[in-house]
């Protein structure tokens, strides 16, 4: 029986726990490399657990600048596998790492196809290197699409929870505080993607990274509010049906399948349809700006994602941290968008500019504010 060898990056976040979890109820799965970004204790805590001898721990900041940590431990380690968990643009540098040298990656790390998805698609192309999703609704399009003739396909639809706020008007949004944005309705993320799926800024990255992976245009591409989190991706077919994934909101599903394939993941208890109640509601655009915004800057490509991402993390910080309303995210980055022009993304050099351009120009507008809390 083939073991297959995984290194996590970003083992100690909500992703990286969980993969553990997965990898030690298999005995097809190992870890064999685990890097983090700051919580040393965990980190050795699961080493010892799964027995890995290769580890590596970071505490640098968010920008697309990695530490070179990352990619000496997915050397040392040689794995078959890259589980890329890490939070924001950091995760870019490893991304390209790993499928530099044809090892297949698993990416949960979002962040890599946002800011660099024509350097990460074409790398991967290069090697011939498997970019696994990981992402739920991501997971969902890629089994739903294995299915259909591709022509017969006239969008993918991507399912966004609403977040906490589903409903609030944006005076409504004028607000609300750190703890609101916390609590949310169905999925126990860490703190970043939490703000995230509040804002709708989450779903606008998610549509960028769908474009990549299943080379869709963003006219092919919709979101729709589903507050029960259950339906996790959809396709509209020529002939007026849609076809739905769906399965109760539990990241160790597409994570199984990611570390798994091409095979299957073991099975699970059958779902209870009963009584269950399913809702579709489009999108408060209005209220939720970031969902536009991150679907013009996807259009526009180039080095328009990465401003849009670098942006996003700075403000979602400063939310965090009582330096910015939960309105000032979008506004934020939308400030941001107008005020640095994009270029095409020819490569790594010009994406970390990028980067590091439009998170000057965030913390130039965030920081003169005085504190919010």
């Amino acid at each position: 029986m083939h073991v297959k060898k995984v290194c996590i990056l970003g083992s100690t976040g909500s992703i990286g726990v969980q993969a553990l979890e997965v990898i030690a109820g298999d005995d097809t799965l190992q870890a064999c490399g685990l890097a983090c970004r700051g919580n040393g204790e965990l980190l050795a805590a699961q080493a010892a657990a799964h027995a890995v001898v290769h580890t590596s721990m970071s505490s640098g900041g968010g920008s697309v600048a990695a530490d070179p940590g990352f990619a000496d431990l997915i050397d040392a380690c040689a794995p078959d596998l890259v589980l890329n968990a890490l939070v924001g643009a950091a995760g870019l540098e490893p991304t390209l790492a790993a499928l530099g040298l044809g090892i297949d990656v698993a990416l949960a790390n979002k962040e890599s196809l946002v800011v660099g998805g024509e350097l990460v698609m074409a790398e991967a192309l290069r090697r011939g290197a498997a970019l696994l999703p990981v992402d739920s609704e991501h997971s969902a399009l890629a089994q739903l699409l294995d299915g259909p003739d591709r022509r017969r396909v006239s969008a993918a639809v991507l399912t966004a929870s609403g977040g906490p706020f589903r409903g609030r008007s944006g005076r409504e949004l004028e607000s609300v505080t750190v703890e609101d944005a916390l609590r949310h309705p169905t999925w126990e993320m860490g703190a970043k993607i939490t703000i995230d799926s509040a804002t709708l800024m989450n779903k606008g990255l998610e549509l960028i990274e769908a474009h990549h992976l299943f080379a869709l245009d963003y006219e092919h591409l919709e979101v729709v509010v589903h507050p029960q989190s259950f339906v996790h991706a959809m396709l509209r077919l020529d002939d007026g049906s849609v076809l739905m994934h769906s399965g109760p909101p539990d990241m160790r599903v597409p994570i199984g399948h990611a570390l798994r394939y091409p095979e299957p993941p073991p099975p699970r208890p059958a779902v209870d349809l009963a009584g269950r109640v399913l809702e579709f509601f489009a999108p408060d655009e209005t209220a939720f700006p970031a969902l536009a915004l991150a679907r013009e800057a996807g259009r526009e490509g180039g080095t328009a994602p990465a401003l849009l991402n670098a942006a996003n993390e700075v403000a979602v910080e400063a939310f965090l941290d009582g330096r910015l309303t939960f309105v000032g995210i979008s506004e934020t980055v939308a400030y941001v968008l107008e005020q640095i022009a994009a270029e095409p993304a020819h490569d790594l050099a010009t994406v970390i500019a990028a980067d590091e351009a439009a998170r000057v120009a965030a913390r130039t507008r965030i920081e003169p504010a005085e504190a919010i809390r």
